[in-house]
């Protein structure tokens, strides 16, 4: 029987083999980089599309009742975890990867999480070598320094997942001119209280320091604030990403009853068309002196482009300042990357790249309490898909000291709790020590930046 047992297990195995080959995903097309191609093998090889790629031809013993139950259970926490289709189509085809998945790569290699122990006893030629495992990581150094290097990094941290802020975006001088007005005039509100610095405070890390906005009338938005500090390196605005550019954004409050509560944009340009200013304002932005939607959300949008906050004590050290932090703000900086939060807060604003599911590795709401509300359903109430159901986007970390309460709900006070909890939640280290919570709260605090030549302090009331 044991000799059987054996001879039907090593049958499986091989088996097992041949079929993971044969259905692998395509190789890389002509004229796609070796170091892309042998990443891409990698991925073929481990056959990571198994538990992170909707559509795929599933392995016999999926339809066994026990084997069924595991992988069932495996595959849908793969597919909330990550999403592998977009990697490996850009590997085929030679095209540059997002951010965010670069990033989720790197620290499962460096983890050394995947694949796990349960698959790689019936697929044996899935388990990873050094040489793999490093063939994967010279291929996310490869793009982030050929595609997300920010000028002026050090070459030695070119390839980190964190880049310096850049020290400005390409803008139109007139345009933003104009939104900067257009950002602090109240006459974008419905009785003329409001103007979108009232919740965007450029005095108070561009929030409102507030668990939940408070809008016209006195009323209680549903949701924190997102700093706007940084918002364009933003892939989409709002928590839930509802908006895609930061004109998108712009249009939101203005129009939201519960925030600035204007009731049409017509009312709007008739308030602003009352200065005549407003008319040589336009013209001179957009060739034209009409004033409407579309010209009023762009230039607000062309103006928060220019929020940026670059030089923090951070960016100095990335850029070769040695000297720029303490050994203890290193070492917060390596543990924020070991325990896996540098998995999505990634790029030169440190998040803002895609949508995570709150409490990945536990149950967040279980533990906060209270009544779940519309706003916790996240990007659900974007695309209606129940994947994405308390599925947020990152939120950006640059300038993270000032922008408190924490997370979407505003439910954390502190900086040291929004560490303990996102380590409890999002990252498979549930348990941190005391002494790593107040190192990476050190790191976190070199992240405040510099807008205008002054560095960033509370000084709103």
């Amino acid at each position: 029987m044991v000799a059987a047992g054996i001879v039907a297990y090593g049958g499986t195995v091989a088996y097992l083999t041949h079929f993971d080959h044969a259905t692998a995903p395509a190789p890389a097309g002509a004229g796609v980089d070796a170091v892309s191609s042998a990443a891409l093998n990698v991925m073929r090889e481990a056959r990571c599309d198994y538990c992170h790629a909707a559509r795929v031809d599933l392995p016999f013993y999926f339809s066994l009742p026990v084997a069924n139950t595991l992988m069932s259970h495996d595959r849908d926490q793969g597919l909330r975890h990550f999403r592998v289709e977009p990697v490996i189509s850009a590997l085929q085809n030679g095209s540059v990867p997002d951010q965010e998945p670069l990033a989720r790569i790197e620290e499962v290699i460096n983890q050394n999480r995947m694949p796990p122990t349960l698959y790689l006893l019936m697929h044996w030629h899935a388990h990873l070598s050094d040489a793999q495992r490093e063939s994967m990581l010279a291929w996310i150094a490869q793009v982030r320094r050929q595609h997300y290097a920010t000028q002026g990094v050090a070459d030695r941290f070119a390839a980190e997942p964190v880049q310096p802020v850049p020290e400005s975006v390409p803008v139109d001088p007139h345009k933003v001119a104009l939104g900067q007005r257009l950002f602090f005039d109240r006459k974008l509100s419905g009785d003329g209280t409001l103007n979108c610095a009232s919740c965007h405070s450029l005095q108070h890390g561009g929030v409102d320091g507030l668990v939940t906005a408070t809008g016209i009338h006195g009323q209680k938005g549903p949701i924190n604030v997102p700093t706007v500090f940084d918002a364009v390196f933003n892939k989409w605005q709002f928590w839930n990403g509802r908006a895609g550019t930061l004109a998108q954004q712009a249009a939101g409050p203005v129009m939201n009853p519960v925030e600035m509560g204007s009731h049409d944009w017509t009312s709007v340009a008739d308030r602003l068309r009352e200065d005549p200013t407003y008319a040589t304002d336009f013209q001179a932005a957009y060739g034209s002196d009409t004033i409407d939607e579309n010209t009023i959300t762009d230039a607000i949008g062309e103006y928060e482009k220019t929020l940026v906050t670059p030089d923090s004590r951070f960016d100095q050290y990335l850029k070769g300042d040695d000297a720029a932090l303490n050994t203890q703000e290193k070492h917060g900086y390596a543990l924020f990357k070991q325990i896996g939060c540098s998995g999505c807060h990634t790029g030169p604003s440190m998040g803002g790249q895609a949508f995570e599911p709150l409490g990945l590795e536990g149950n967040y709401f279980s533990a906060r309490g209270g009544k779940l509300t519309d706003a916790d359903k996240g990007r659900f109430e974007v695309t209606h898909d129940p994947a994405d159901m308390e599925r947020f986007k990152v939120p950006n970390l640059r300038n993270i000291a000032l922008t408190g309460p924490y997370f979407h709900d505003g439910s954390i006070k502190t900086l040291d709790g929004a560490v303990r909890d996102m380590a409890r939640y999002q990252t498979p280290d549930h348990n941190i020590s005391d002494q790593d919570v107040t190192d990476i709260v050190a790191f976190l605090n070199t992240l405040t930046g510099r807008y205008q030549g002054e560095t960033l302090r509370n000084t709103a009331p």
